[in-house]
């Protein structure tokens, strides 16, 4: 079950987020916007569905080692239908492909997602 405090970070993550992304696309900056709209287009399902999609941006997060971006796909897989065991056979690639390194961020990851799951 999850914490007040755990529920905080989900939803501050969250706010932070979309605030922050209202700010950024409030400016008027052409290659900004076309690079969020760029990154909105590519999850749409097309010859790879949703899930699919939203996985593969979940493994490039963990090797790349983005916090953010882990837990941002963490959230969209888990909108999409991704299941808990779908999810560790992604966090399982991504440890073979990055190697010990990401360790830490699957610890983050799967802590994110026990917390998503709590709610």
């Amino acid at each position: 079950m999850s914490t007040d405090a755990e529920k905080d970070r989900v939803a501050e993550f969250t706010a932070f987020r979309q605030r922050m992304n209202e700010r950024i696309l409030g400016e008027d900056n052409q290659v900004i916007r076309r690079f969020f709209a760029l990154d909105t287009q590519t999850y749409k399902p097309g010859a790879l569905d949703e899930k699919t999609k939203e996985l593969l941006g979940l493994v490039a997060s963990m090797v790349l080692r983005c916090d953010d971006c882990i837990s941002y796909h963490i959230a969209q897989s888990k909108d999409v239908g991704v299941t808990r065991a779908e999810f560790f056979e992604a966090f399982s690639v991504a440890l073979v492909v990055g190697g010990s390194i990401v360790i830490p961020h699957l610890r983050r990851g799967v802590d994110f997602l026990d917390q998503l799951e709590g709610e």
